[in-house]
């Protein structure tokens, strides 16, 4: 069951992880093109300690002005390891979504000016990382903390 009893509605291309803080779980939503790194990204968050969510498609609603996020049944606990095949993952049911990552290629800024995504009505801090890179688990992290 979903808070407030609310249905999940809208299908979103993206990996979600999530890790507790304090007496919550908080999550990310990694989006961007397929072989961005979005998969690899969130195994090496689940290394460090956080818990899949969902892998390659979330299904997001909003409940009391909060953005969350759950697997569908058909992949829920397995996630894509490039070269290796689908493995399972430790997982968490559903998270409320702190923010986006936005796994992109290209250079991102040293000090960007803040983003926000809408999804399902709700405005969620963005941030752009390159997925591959080897700070990337580090800073998608300290994301946390910025907010």
């Amino acid at each position: 069951m979903t808070p407030a009893g609310t249905p999940p509605r809208q299908p979103v291309h993206a990996t979600t992880v999530a890790r507790r803080c304090g007496a919550q779980w908080r999550g990310l939503m990694l989006m961007g093109p397929s072989g961005s790194g979005k998969s690899d990204l969130a195994l090496r968050l689940i290394d460090a300690g956080w818990r899949l969510v969902a892998d390659d498609y979330s299904l997001v609603w909003a409940s009391a002005g909060r953005l969350y996020a759950m697997s569908p049944a058909t992949i829920e606990g397995r996630i894509e390891a490039r070269g290796l095949g689908i493995v399972r993952a430790h997982t968490r049911p559903m998270a409320q979504i702190a923010a986006v990552i936005a796994c992109t290629a290209e250079p991102v800024e040293r000090l960007p000016e803040p983003e926000v995504r809408v999804l399902d009505g709700v405005s969620v801090p963005l941030f752009r990382l390159n997925a591959l890179h080897a700070s990337a688990a580090t800073l998608a992290a300290r994301s946390l903390q910025t907010l």
